[in-house]
């Protein structure tokens, strides 16, 4: 017997997978075999609460006892009964006990009516075994949608930040936090993000690392008790400043870094700087086409002459730019095209998957093969991302795909041959 969880319980396995792996084993025996499928998610929800679904159960016990019937709880609360054709009478009486447990519900009313089919669904295994197939399997995909959905808000919700607390940022701390920057170590502080092409079922493939500091570390290291996100502009110093110390630390001549590709975060006013000449000049020629400049969008339209200069010297001199920090809403008015960036990088967000065809065709018009998709911390990320053509990811997701890899590679090789 094939038992049907308690509502409100995580299954195991669930029964979606369940019919499946139970109408493959029934392929060569479907003769005399039937199925229904009971629409209960069509009710009411009133008429949909726990204690209705355990009758609906106990309706068909005894079928199941007898082993004449296998019964299926879906994760939509719909039913599936699988049964022997001998027990067909049975079978109509359970359905005729549920109709009028349900008698006053709108459903049971439609049928009625004469609109049959809204209640149950009846199949003959022997003629339209496929068909039974294919509703299994896309139940199924529902279900994991279902999870995905769930996840993706569970994960969303998580990174909802907390509102910094601690003591507001002023300009004697900015100036304190400056000084102690000269003195600190950003290589603990360092940190690197891939950006993968991510094909079909194809592992990802790092195209290029994102080098970054971690504000939050930084914040930890040097005045964990200062908010230093009270204060916009005093903030937009901060970075300033810390992107001369990136550059600084990047020209040393005993980092490696530069001899992969990657991807900067960095203000418009550094590309004009003095420090980033410098940088610059250390950068082997044939290597300035692999390198990524990123720029935040409030940057770009706070002076958008200073882009329009800064974005050109960067492209004479082999850079490439990429617009950071892009939510959907905000492409309307970021015409990729007319500010002469290569890249821009969408933050991946649910709500992407509502309107999808006018949401899709926007991005087509940007070019997908010109985005990158971020903050993608579930497979549901990935998943959008290839339905509209996107194949460049970064978040959390790929960095934990990637590791996986990586260890999976490391023990294929130490594993010893033989021969």
């Amino acid at each position: 017997m094939i038992s049907s969880p308690p509502a409100g319980q995580v299954r195991a396995s669930s029964q979606e997978n369940l019919l499946i792996d139970y109408l493959h084993r029934l392929e060569r025996h479907r003769a005399e075999r039937r199925a229904v499928h009971i629409h209960l998610s069509a009710l009411s929800s009133q008429n949909r609460r726990d204690h209705h679904l355990r009758i609906v159960l106990t309706t068909f016990e005894g079928l199941v006892k007898m082993l004449q019937a296998q019964v299926f709880t879906l994760a939509n609360s719909d039913l599936v009964v699988v049964y022997k054709a001998q027990a067909q009478d049975e079978v109509e009486s359970s359905i005729v006990k549920l109709r009028f447990l349900f008698s006053d519900d709108p459903l049971i009313i439609d049928d009625a009516q004469g609109r049959k089919g809204t209640f149950c669904t009846w199949y003959d295994l022997e003629k339209e075994y496929d068909a039974v197939v294919t509703l299994a399997q896309t139940m199924l995909q529902q279900d994991k949608a279902r999870r995905a959905a769930e996840q993706e808000k569970i994960s969303r919700e998580s990174r909802v930040p907390e509102k910094p607390k601690g003591t507001p940022f002023t300009p004697d701390l900015l100036a304190r936090v400056e000084a102690g920057l000269a003195q600190a170590d950003l290589a603990n502080l360092m940190r690197r993000q891939a950006v993968c092409a991510v094909v079909g079922q194809a592992p990802p493939q790092p195209v290029f690392h994102e080098l970054f500091i971690s504000i939050a570390d930084l914040r930890q290291t040097l005045m964990p008790s200062v908010n230093m996100n009270s204060s916009p502009w005093l903030f937009q110093q901060l970075t300033e400043t810390l992107d001369r110390r990136v550059l600084s630390l990047l020209n040393k001549h005993d980092d490696r870094t530069l001899e992969g590709d990657i991807s900067l975060n960095l203000n418009v006013s550094t590309l004009l700087s003095p420090e980033f000449m410098v940088f610059d000049d250390n950068v082997k020629a044939g290597m300035r086409g692999t390198i990524v400049l990123e720029l935040q969008k409030v940057d770009i339209f706070a002076d958008l002459g200073a882009y329009l200069f800064a974005r050109d010297f960067a492209h004479d001199r082999g850079y490439r730019i990429c617009i950071d920090g892009l939510s959907y809403s905000m492409l309307p008015f970021v015409d990729r095209e007319r500010l002469g960036a290569d890249l821009i990088k969408l933050i991946w967000d649910s709500s992407l998957t509502e309107e999808k065809d006018k949401k899709t065709e926007a991005l087509r018009r940007i070019g997908v093969t010109r985005i990158i998709l971020a903050r993608c911390d579930t497979p549901s990320a990935i998943e959008y991302g290839h339905s509209v053509g996107i194949t460049l990811f970064q978040g959390r997701h790929i960095e934990q795909t990637l590791a996986s890899d990586v260890r999976r590679r490391g023990i294929a090789r130490a594993r010893p041959r033989t021969y």
